[in-house]
């Protein structure tokens, strides 16, 4: 074929997945109407990932399966935005990464708002001002966002989905290294670059600020001040970036949760992760006969992390991650077991795993 014969079948082609996508589109806005009359909720996580996995199933190239789930996310990202109008809080403000996992997660068409802290995240939608929030809860390098794990404490959100998210940080300035003599970023982005600052920058103080864009917009103003931070954030704020990729792992990844008023539903095949938190007996062998409740059925905990519950003195709740749905047998079975020899037991939802 000729050029001309391949635009020309190109032209055809679109015209006919333009057709298509409206098509699609029209489907998923009757759904939502379904849904609204129903009291039921417009973003469903669980949903979302079988038609993901649906489609690399069929899939046959040379698309990959990223590529094929980056389109498909617009689109429904579009389809979502018509049937209702969606709010997502996020940790800001704009270009964090906290913001560049919820757009990753919801798409270009949704509506976003910046708050600024962890706290302000799971109130805004507490209080129905968002329908859903983006945290960050833990990073390869850096480990848990602490913030983040001590809101659940309270909070009657359930985590209803994740994000991975692999992290870039760069060193971004108006002057160069030997000129800087302060380095800001949120915490995680100094515990994900300690080895490097320690052998390029040992003689310039670190210092924690609420998240990595804010600490660009302080870069801006001191030509003495360096930022942690993202490619994009240097771009919004127009600094330079004077080091890429500074971050002590090239395989550096920071998982976010998206948080809400109801959790993932159950689909039958699709592998989930379930989040608790959970306290134990101050007497010998209670963590072990805690965790042989999940052993014996065969459930594993892909997280157990301890922290101080904030009631009473000395006393710690352990955040636990097990694979498997809230309504699938076996892990109901291990929570009802959990309740009569824990004092406090804790569902924070269950969501699709990878």
């Amino acid at each position: 074929m000729s050029l001309d014969d391949q635009r020309k079948r190109i032209d055809e082609l679109d015209e006919q997945i333009l057709n298509l996508l409206n098509e699609r589109v029209r489907c998923a806005a009757e759904i939502g109407r379904i849904k609204h009359q129903n009291g039921g909720e417009i973003y469903v996580a669980s949903r979302e990932e079988q038609v993901f996995r649906k489609l690399e199933a069929l899939n046959n190239g040379p698309l990959d399966g990223p590529a094929i789930r980056a389109i498909y996310r617009e689109v429904m990202s579009a389809a979502i935005a018509l049937e209702k109008p969606m709010l997502i809080a996020y940790l800001g403000p704009e270009a964090t990464f906290t913001h560049q996992a919820a757009i990753k997660k919801f798409g270009q068409s949704i509506d976003y708002l910046a708050t600024p802290s962890i706290t302000d995240v799971f109130h805004t939608v507490a209080k129905g001002e968002a329908d859903y929030g983006v945290i960050p809860i833990e990073n390869s390098t850096g480990g848990s966002v602490l913030d983040s794990m001590d809101m659940f404490f309270d909070s009657e959100l359930k985590i209803c989905a994740q994000i991975y998210l692999t992290i870039t940080q760069n060193l971004i300035s108006q002057s160069p290294i030997d000129k800087i003599r302060k380095v800001y970023s949120k915490d995680q982005g100094i515990l994900q670059c300690r080895d490097w600052l320690h052998a390029h920058m040992p003689k310039a103080s670190l210092h924690n600020c609420e998240s990595t864009t804010k600490a660009v917009q302080i870069a801006a103003e001191d030509p003495e001040c360096a930022a942690i931070a993202s490619s994009l954030a240097a771009d919004l704020y127009n600094v330079p970036v004077v080091e890429k990729n500074i971050q002590d792992r090239s395989d550096n990844t920071t998982r976010f949760l998206v948080i809400g008023k109801e959790s993932s539903g159950y689909i039958p095949s699709m592998k989930f992760k379930s989040s608790f938190l959970v306290s134990i007996k101050d007497e010998v062998g209670a963590l072990e006969n805690t965790l042989m409740v999940f052993a014996k059925r065969g459930l594993n905990l892909s997280k157990i992390e301890s922290r101080p519950s904030g009631k009473i003195a000395w006393e710690y709740c352990f955040f636990i991650d097990v694979n498997g749905h809230f309504e699938e047998e076996p892990v109901a079975e291990a929570v009802s077991e959990l309740k009569k020899m824990c004092p406090f037991v804790k569902w924070l939802g269950s969501y699709p795993d990878k």
